[in-house]
C-alpha cells in the first residue's frame, strides 16, 4: 500500500483527502522547530524516509526548511523521485505532481 507522508501535523487542516492515495503517516509534530535543529531534523527524516519509494506522496505542509529537508531525503532515497500531493482549493480536492530531479539521466 502506498503511502502519503505529511510533513508537518498542521492542526485544523483535514488531512482525510489525503487517505485517497494511501495511508497517511505524521513525520512531524506541530510544536517542532527547525530553526534550533536543523540537523537534527534532518536525520530524524532521512530515516523515517527511509522505505520512500514510487508509489508513495508527500503532502507539504509545516515549516518551509522541514518541507525542504523532507524533498531532498524523498528524493535521495528514490534515485531523485518524488511525488507530492497539491491541494486544489476550487475542486477540494489534492492533485498529484511528480517530480524528477535527474530527469531520467544517470549521476
Amino acid at each position: 500500500m502506498a503511502k502519503v507522508y505529511v510533513i508537518q501535523e498542521s492542526p485544523g487542516k483535514n488531512l482525510l483527502p489525503a487517505a485517497d492515495y494511501g495511508e497517511v503517516i505524521i513525520l512531524l509534530p506541530p510544536d517542532r522547530q527547525v530553526t534550533f535543529s536543523a540537523g537534527a531534523v534532518a536525520q530524524e527524516l532521512y530515516g523515517k524516509l527511509s522505505d520512500f519509494g514510487d508509489d508513495d506522496f508527500l503532502v507539504l505542509v509545516g515549516d518551509p526548511v522541514a518541507i525542504g529537508i523532507a524533498c531532498t531525503c524523498a528524493s535521495a532515497w528514490n534515485k531523485g523521485r518524488f511525488k507530492a500531493l497539491k491541494w486544489d482549493k476550487q475542486q477540494a480536492r489534492y492533485w498529484p505532481v511528480a517530480v524528477d530531479i535527474y530527469q531520467g539521466k544517470k549521476v
